[in-house]
């Protein structure tokens, strides 16, 4: 006999909406989360910008614009009735150039299939919500809110905790196989078994589907986001959230300012291949795993083009000189000075590449014969954790 009906590895906003969901379904599941941390949200839940995004930047019709509207929505509710600090600011998307003015209209349109709130304003108007902003027009969608992402997530637990679900903490999952009728797991502390498993170990997620022969064809590869923040004496330079205009060929959205629910200003995130899953540092590197990215021929197709190899050596360079993160911050405020900046903390994407060189936009998640993998939960994964896990939930409820 299994030790339980469901485990799920991973006690990030995922993982844990997944719990959540699978027992509101079915309240007599024997489920249980395996996280390696001692402490929750210790990497991708707990190390974003804590922006809850409206779908205005996604395709009608795909995954990642419906769980984004939808998330945004869930979310607010969700935090207002568990007393989750929640900051509804709106955001502007500032174009700076004529070019950038026509992808705004993109961006409308997209905004209106997708029913979210979002209008176009004049460079006044833009001063008007951030007088410290350059831009010619904006898009203004009041919809965008800043949540405590860390204190989300421990509320997610503490809920799955009350209706039974044991938690082991500081589990390594270090070898995932499938036995008759289940799974057997073998971690840091001990083995356990399960009847299923969900796999939703965020950066390591494709290592532990690949030992049950699922997602072979793509892989993570890390990249570092790293943030400043703005001083003390200086925060008024941003009320809510300044974005830049997104390009649609690049799958970044480059640095951006948000206030946060404590007060900050953050500004970033940069993108830059990490040399490590975990090297939060730009001076941390894991040996192994910067071979394993670097021997991933998925990679090396992504980096091909030009256009790519030209963002990634600009992405570095914001990350080892401060006055270079600096240049780009003034694109978007240009009254900025090198020392209104202090550094701050640093992300980690777990971005799936397929093997033909491409980013993989869209949520993803496939199944092993009695397991599913979470490959991924890519941004706005946290805006998107409540209807994703829910998604997910009702998958793996008709497969028990």
């Amino acid at each position: 006999m299994s030790d339980h009906d469901v485990a799920v590895i991973g006690g990030g906003c995922v993982g844990l909406s997944v719990a959540k969901h699978l027992l509101e379904r079915d309240s007599t599941l024997d489920v249980c989360v395996i996280e390696k941390e001692y402490h929750l949200a210790e990497h991708q839940s707990g190390r974003n910008s804590g922006v809850l995004h409206p779908g205005f930047n996604y395709p009608p019709g795909s995954l990642k614009a419906r769980f984004a509207t939808e998330g945004t929505s869930r979310m607010k509710s969700y935090c207002r009735e568990n007393g989750i600090p929640l900051e509804e600011f709106g955001v502007v998307v500032a174009a700076t150039d004529d070019a950038e003015v026509e992808r705004l209209d993109d961006l409308d349109e997209q905004a209106e299939a997708n029913g979210v709130e979002a209008s176009i304003i004049d460079g006044d108007e833009l001063r008007e919500h951030e007088p410290h902003a350059a831009g010619i027009a904006a898009l203004y969608c009041p919809e965008a809110a800043s949540v405590d992402s860390q204190q989300y997530v421990y509320t997610l637990a503490r809920e799955v905790s009350s209706q039974g679900t044991t938690f082991y903490m500081g589990h390594e999952v270090e070898c995932l196989d499938e036995v008759a009728g289940g799974h057997r797991i073998e971690t840091s502390n001990g083995r356990l078994t399960a009847d299923y498993v969900v796999n939703a170990a965020g950066l390591y997620a494709d290592r532990l589907a690949q030992q049950v022969g699922v997602g072979h064809d793509m892989q993570v590869v890390p990249f570092r986001g790293e943030y400043y923040e703005l001083v003390p004496e200086r925060r008024d330079i941003c009320r809510t959230m300044i974005y830049p205009t997104p390009d649609p060929e690049l799958p970044f959205l480059g640095v951006h300012y948000t206030r946060r629910t404590d007060g900050k200003v953050i500004v970033g995130p940069n993108a830059v291949l990490a040399f490590g899953r975990e090297a939060y540092r730009n001076t941390d590197f894991d040996l192994g795993e910067l071979k394993e990215t670097l021997g991933y021929e998925g990679f090396w197709r992504l980096v091909a083009s030009r256009k790519m190899l030209g963002v990634a050596v600009d992405e570095l360079g914001k990350s080892y000189r401060k006055e270079r993160f600096v240049e780009a911050s003034r694109k978007l405020v240009p009254g900025v000075r090198e020392e209104d900046f202090a550094r701050s903390y640093a992300g980690i994407r777990a971005q799936l590449v397929s093997d033909d060189g491409q980013l993989v936009k869209d949520p993803v998640f496939e199944h092993g014969a009695r397991s599913t993998h979470v490959l991924n939960a890519v941004s706005p994964g946290l805006t998107s954790s409540l209807p994703f896990g829910e998604h997910v939930a009702e998958q793996v409820a008709e497969r028990l």
